[in-house]
């Protein structure tokens, strides 16, 4: 493919929106970044590296849970591609040991695919009190077998993050797990903002979802919501308008004392880019008037993307557009260490995707629409 530049009506760099700024590619991929020259190929919308998301249960009719394979995690990568998320991590929730030994080996086999960047361990070591969806038979206390898995993840040179509860979770056990390269998530815990903060003191980094299934922050007792809203580590948030009202998303994005820490996660279940209802723990999940509910009609995991939640953050929580597309894309690419996940240069097109600068609706990769582009140009 020869050089050639790109302008975009917008151009966020991972870091800030542009107005006149154009990307070089060669090769299929991005070499700079620059202002837009004169015969620069004009694209319509706003371009932006693809969606990281870091809490992925399933997608494409697959649960990382009932299918935790090659396979599977391929399938999973191929329906959130389609829908703009080009980067992600596989969840396995609260399970058999099985499960989590088995997803573990589909990670170390899916090293290398296009889109995958590691294996997020959510549970079972978590608060029974707290478990949300998660099944509570097979809740249990830190033990030698997850700590077993997580280190062989990381000998294989698999990213891996790991959502614990205080409750069933040690301090040591967190400091073990940080100076490997795992990323610890406190999350699903009923705990004392101190309980909260003596993990984050041993190494803990992130948060699992804010608000949702944590002890929530109250005038006399912050609570773990409280501990991590004034903390420096990274939070995921869902915003999907039925895990959390839209203001209390607004109120936490600008409540942080160290920005550009907080990352959309879509906890996206099976039914995204899939069928509107799944098995999960031998139970019927679906998908009803745009909320997952279980058989009892509880809220059973989120149905949602990264661009949807893009679009709500600046539309319904007042969200600025360049912190939106940072919490998507930069922030939890340095979450877990990839930095090279959030920004344009290095990346192919297919990484690139194009939203309506006005909407926010998603329009697909920037190489697609580059093909678009010279299918209209041929048959002016």
């Amino acid at each position: 493919m020869m050089d050639r530049w790109i302008a975009p009506d917008l151009l966020f760099d991972g870091t800030d929106v542009h107005r006149g700024k154009a990307l070089r590619l060669s090769g299929g991929r991005v070499t700079e970044v620059a202002d837009a020259p004169a015969d620069a190929l004009a694209v319509k919308g706003l371009i932006t590296p693809g969606f990281v998301d870091l809490q992925v249960n399933g997608g494409g009719g697959i649960m990382v849970n009932t299918m935790p394979t090659l396979d599977g995690i391929a399938g999973i990568l191929a329906a959130h591609r389609g829908l703009g998320t080009v980067a992600l991590m596989p969840t396995v929730i609260t399970d058999h040991p099985d499960i989590m030994d088995k997803a573990a080996d589909a990670a170390i086999a899916a090293k290398g695919l296009h889109g995958f960047v590691g294996l997020h361990i959510e549970g079972p070591h978590i608060s029974v009190a707290r478990r949300g969806t998660h099944a509570a038979r097979f809740i249990r206390p830190f033990d030698a077998r997850t700590m077993e898995t997580a280190m062989r993840l990381r000998a294989a040179g698999v990213a891996v993050m790991l959502t614990l509860a205080p409750e069933n979770a040690t301090p040591a056990h967190v400091a073990t797990l940080a100076q490997s390269g795992a990323v610890v998530s406190v999350g699903h815990t009923d705990a004392t903002a101190e309980e909260v903060r003596a993990l984050m003191a041993a190494g803990a980094t992130c948060a699992t979802h804010l608000f949702n299934a944590m002890s929530p922050m109250l005038g006399r007792a912050p609570g773990a919501v409280g501990a991590v809203i004034n903390s420096d580590c990274y939070a995921g948030i869902i915003c999907d308008g039925h895990h959390l009202a839209d203001e209390i998303v607004g109120m936490a994005i600008r409540a942080r004392p160290v920005p550009r820490r907080m990352m959309l996660v879509s906890d996206a279940m099976a039914t995204v880019g899939g069928p509107d209802e799944f098995t999960l723990y031998g139970q019927t999940i679906r998908l009803q008037d745009g909320r997952l509910v279980n058989e009892e009609g509880s809220l059973a995991g989120a149905h949602v993307t990264q661009a949807l939640g893009v679009q709500r953050l600046v539309r319904q929580t007042g969200t600025p557009l360049e912190t939106a597309l940072a919490m998507a894309t930069s922030a939890p690419a340095a979450c877990i260490g990839r930095p090279d996940l959030g920004g344009l240069v290095g990346r192919g097109a297919d990484d690139l995707v194009v939203l309506d600068a006005d909407t926010l609706d998603y329009g697909g990769d920037l190489a697609t629409a580059l093909s678009v582009v010279a299918q209209n140009n041929a048959a002016q």
